[in-house]
């Protein structure tokens, strides 16, 4: 979802239709009938309001799945930079190989100066920009929520083929061959502090992350090393139900989840997970508050990294836990998502 909305939205459109370039680099649009994303200046031809989604960031038009616009080039460097930068980026674009500091070394670039340069031209890191590719290019297409071929195609993929081995390139099964695995079933939710890939099964909803997570890949992995399932798109009940209830929260229309949960890690995480939730709607307790009702007051830092391993955003509410003083503390979707919900559940963050 864009976070651009209401009158702001109108504004922005009207710049945008226009080409002033008034919002040229501050906003990008995302077009949804073609899965690209240009600037705002692009020449080609304006998109119906209602097929746009406009995103402040470079990363956050990959994270949602758009592909950059070959006529008006977004990721085009914004001033004369180093030849390799370019290079670099159509690298990430073709290979299915992640490029790690190894690699960059041997190619007599040195990291950190790589760092500093992705950063400065496209707001994150080389790294960061690999990770947003690769997820924008796998699960874009679950936005249409549809089947493969259904889904490649609302995605702007060429052909089905495409959107398999985009997919097939972080989750690494084959969806042609899933018939004979154990499967799980991902699916894109739209919410209003952006999008969340919610991954499900007989066994109960196994992650509800948002994706634009550093983690979410990983997670990805190790669910399906924990269940020994195979994550491919598609619909199952536990989905609808996580899909409607998530939209009666925020809404302000629930306070419980009632999905079944399927809960993977060790005894002494699954065991942090049930008490988180346990916290209630509109309240808060701190990581030594729940320690103790763990019945381990030196457990404080293993109960943090617990919750951080937490694959279930919201309904496990690891966002009710703060600081000992009240403070707000780390949240793998962010503090602005974290204070986000917390306001939303009527808790003064201030």
């Amino acid at each position: 979802m864009g976070i651009v909305e209401g009158q702001l939205f109108d504004e922005v459109y009207a710049e945008m239709a226009a080409r002033s370039g008034k919002f040229d680099r501050v906003w990008y649009v995302g077009v949804k009938t073609t899965g690209i994303f240009c600037r705002m200046i692009c020449p080609a031809r304006t998109p119906l309001a209602k097929n746009v989604e406009f995103f402040g960031s470079i990363q956050e038009c990959l994270h949602a799945g758009f592909r950059p616009c070959k006529r008006c080039k977004p990721m085009s460097l914004r001033d004369e930079g180093p030849v390799w930068v370019g290079e670099l980026v159509k690298r990430v674009q073709v290979s299915q190989v992640k490029l790690r500091d190894g690699d960059l070394r041997k190619m007599d670039l040195e990291p950190a100066t790589v760092r500093r340069h992705f950063e400065r031209f496209f707001g994150m890191s080389f790294h960061a920009y690999q990770r947003a590719w690769r997820m924008g290019q796998a699960i874009g297409s679950l936005r249409s929520g549809g089947d493969s071929v259904d889904a490649a195609m609302a995605a702007g993929y060429a052909s089905e083929s495409g959107f398999r081995e985009a997919f097939e390139r972080i989750v690494g099964v084959n969806v042609r061959d899933s018939d004979s695995a154990r499967l799980a079933y991902a699916r894109w939710i739209e919410t209003p502090i952006g999008g969340m890939v919610a991954v499900g099964s007989d066994d109960g909803l196994g992650i509800l992350e948002f994706v634009d997570r550093r983690m979410l890949e990983t997670e990805l992995r190790d669910y399906e090393r924990l269940t020994q399932r195979k994550i491919v798109p598609g619909d199952h009940a536990v989905l609808d139900q996580i899909d409607a209830e998530l939209g009666e929260y925020f809404r302000g229309e629930r306070r419980e989840f009632g999905v079944r949960l399927d809960l993977r890690g060790t005894e002494f995480q699954r065991r942090v997970w049930r008490e988180l939730v346990m916290i209630p709607w509109g309240e808060v307790r701190s990581y030594g508050g729940q320690a103790k009702r763990l019945g381990n007051l030196g457990a404080v830092r293993a109960v943090g990294r617990a919750n951080g391993m937490n694959r279930i955003a919201i309904v496990v509410p690891c966002h009710r836990v703060v600081g000992a003083d009240g403070s707000l503390t780390g949240y793998g979707g962010g503090l602005w998502r974290k204070k986000w919900l917390l306001e939303l559940e009527g808790i003064n963050t201030n």
